[in-house]
């Protein structure tokens, strides 16, 4: 129980009826206790859209329900609905999940990057902010990114090639996030 532990597999149902192509419902109760022995839990009934990492980066660092990290998506998306955790702290638990699940150290780096890329641009963080509106509004063509895209991915990019050299233990690791992103925002 190194990186913490799950109930087990995640019983789920697609909702085909709501007219989103990516939720799934909890048929039953799955929960994840971290290594200090904090329990997570996605309540029966609970909906999930998979990992909450950014359109932008899926070709870099993986689709919602791809690869060892999908439990561990499941039990973040549903932590960053809930008010009473604090983001940084459910992004923190999700890099633990996804060694817990199987994924290798450096793909454990990777997708928390993600989620905090994730987080840093879709909180409008005072530097996304303005990083972003020195960007020039422009015509997209169908499956061009956005210039907002384009700088997370750049961000991303950039992240990701020090992480890579990184020293493997985590309050490192979250020193170079932050230290690219910022600290993680509030609830």
């Amino acid at each position: 129980m190194v990186n913490g532990s799950f109930s087990g597999n995640p019983k789920t149902e697609w909702m085909c009826d709501d007219g989103e192509d990516r939720n799934m419902r909890l048929l039953e109760p799955f929960w994840y206790t971290d290594p200090q022995g904090r329990r997570w839990d996605a309540p029966a009934g609970s909906v999930t859209n998979g990992a909450s990492i950014p359109r932008t980066l899926w070709s870099s660092v993986g689709s919602p329900f791809t690869g060892n990290y999908r439990r561990a998506s499941i039990i973040h998306d549903i932590a960053i609905r809930n008010r009473a955790i604090v983001r940084g702290d459910a992004d923190t638990m999700f890099y633990f999940a996804c060694l817990a699940g199987g994924c290798m150290l450096v793909e454990g780096k990777l997708l928390y990057a993600g989620v905090r890329v994730g987080s840093w641009a879709s909180l409008g963080s005072d530097y996304a902010g303005s990083l972003l509106s020195l960007l020039p509004a422009a015509p997209r063509l169908p499956g061009q990114q956005s210039p907002a895209e384009l700088a997370m991915r750049a961000k991303y990019t950039l992240l990701a090639s020090e992480l890579n050299v990184t020293a493997d233990d985590f309050p490192t690791i979250r020193a170079t996030v932050e230290r690219h992103l910022g600290p993680a925002a509030p609830p």
